[in-house]
């Protein structure tokens, strides 16, 4: 028989799962969105303002700590001083499993192309 507070502590623990599955999905909506729109030419003021911040440093550490959250490392390389390309791999793994990849001449568009890439493929993928 299984007491009131063991079914309490699963209750609450299964809870939680669910609490922090919901973060997550909702976190990867937010980073989807946020990396999408950054592929979108800044015509507009408020693409504008999305480019001034994904478009640097600052805005491949956020994708980098944002793709982390949801399950990804970062390989960030430079070949020649010209081109960039960015390799999300799956966190833990022997970087043997790829979720997005992408050659650029910017290292902010690399990763956010990486990014939108490895986001599409574990939404498809049910990751």
């Amino acid at each position: 028989m299984v007491s009131s507070v063991a079914l309490t502590l699963l209750n609450a623990h299964s809870d939680a799962i669910g609490y922090t599955r919901a973060m997550l999905d909702q976190r990867a909506r937010l980073l989807r969105a946020a990396v999408g729109f950054a592929l979108v030419p800044p015509e507009h003021p408020e693409l504008q303002v999305l480019h001034r911040w994904l478009d640097s440093w600052r805005g491949i550490g956020d994708i980098a700590t944002g793709m982390t959250r949801q399950g990804w490392d970062l390989q960030l390389t430079e070949y020649d001083g010209e081109h960039w390309r960015a390799t999300f791999f799956v966190c833990g793994q022997a970087h043997s499993i790829v979720g997005g990849s992408a050659w650029q001449t910017t290292p902010w568009r690399a990763t956010q192309r990486a990014a939108w890439d490895a986001l599409q493929k574990a939404e498809e993928g049910g990751r």
